[in-house]
């Protein structure tokens, strides 16, 4: 029923019915014990997070929870509020199981949403994924991204810094070395000043293995927590969709992305000698999908068009086969498993 709607419009009314209460219930009982998960100084019930974009405005986050999600990246929120691009900016590949967006940032503002969040009794971790407005221009973006920091630090678990989405004019410049630096070195200032919550960065997968070094190093000499990897992709190679140009500009989700994400969290372990987390995304529909990235060297895994695609149950069957895969392999804790595929570098 919801594929036969125009895809923002399906996507809202599934956000209504997951308001709801639509959708099982999936108890803790139910689900795999994946026992002490600890990242950048937090406890995770378990290894599957639903990445930034679903829930925008952070309204359905213990809905996602109940159906087995370990946690929720709320975002990409700004300091003010934003209609975001016009529409439609939303569109379904269903031959390559994928996603168009060019949303551009829409949400109810950092206040909003950190209001709607400032209960205490939230059933898994929270972060809160931060983006820049799009009519602030990027020499104001430090500024601009501080401020909305300020807002979200009460109540957000972790801050994702996004600089990758290709849906935000210049956003992407971010992404180079100086501006990067400049950036990351104020928020790490602002953070310890407000009293420390991991800070992890978002890039994009378009990034040329000299950037990702580049980003990798910055992150490392700055005690950045964690970085997410990746973002949408601005490319349309080996498409199935016939003239997919037709869809018009935005960022490409979903299966398309699964090989490039995975080369470059695998990457990112290897400049990092595994000392920095990272989160994967980018085109996980299975458990054996979620197994690929945390081989590759992810810690965590988050999904978005894999739970579009999966429906309500993705949560449950993902975990349930990963930790079926983790015994079939040998390994005794998840944390074994990351990185276990990655060759380092002889010395």
């Amino acid at each position: 029923m919801l594929f036969s709607l125009p895809a923002e419009a399906a996507h809202e009314l599934g956000i209504e019915a997951l308001k709801l209460g639509f959708g099982a219930k999936v108890e803790a009982s139910a689900l795999p014990d994946f026992g002490e998960l600890e990242r950048f100084g937090l406890k995770f019930r378990n290894p599957l997070g639903i990445a930034a974009g679903f829930d925008k405005n952070g309204v359905v986050v213990d809905q996602l929870a109940s159906l087995g999600f370990g946690f929720v990246e709320v975002g990409t929120v700004t300091c003010d509020p934003q209609k975001g691009n016009d529409k439609p900016r939303l569109f379904r590949l269903p031959q390559d199981q994928a996603l168009i967006n060019r949303l551009g940032f829409n949400n109810d503002g950092a206040e909003a949403v950190a209001a709607r969040l400032s209960k205490p009794d939230r059933k898994c971790i929270v972060g809160v994924n931060i983006g820049k407005n799009k009519d602030v221009p990027n020499e104001e973006a430090v500024e601009n991204y501080l401020n909305c920091f300020d807002i979200v630090y009460p109540i957000a678990d972790y801050v994702a810094v996004n600089v990758s989405s290709p849906n935000t004019p210049g956003l992407r410049e971010l992404q180079q070395a100086d501006s990067l630096e400049r950036l990351l070195t104020a928020l790490k200032a602002r953070n310890a000043e407000l009293g420390r919550k991991p800070l992890l960065v978002k890039i994009a997968p378009d990034l040329s293995d000299a950037e990702m070094e580049a980003v990798t190093d910055a992150c490392l000499r700055l005690k950045i927590d964690g970085i997410i990897a990746t973002n949408t992709t601005v490319s349309r190679d080996n498409l199935k969709t016939e003239n997919p140009e037709r869809f018009g500009i935005g960022g490409l989700s979903g299966k398309p992305l699964s090989v490039r994400s995975n080369e470059v969290i695998s990457k990112i372990f290897a400049f990092s000698n595994g000392k920095l987390p990272i989160v994967g995304v980018g085109g996980v529909f299975s458990a054996r999908d979620a197994f690929v990235k945390i081989s590759a060297g992810a810690s965590l895994v988050q999904a978005y068009t894999g739970f579009v695609y999966g429906g309500m149950s993705f949560p449950r069957d993902v975990l349930l086969g990963l930790a079926a895969i983790l015994r079939q392999k040998g390994f005794q804790s998840l944390d074994e498993a990351v990185g276990s595929d990655v060759v380092q570098p002889a010395v």
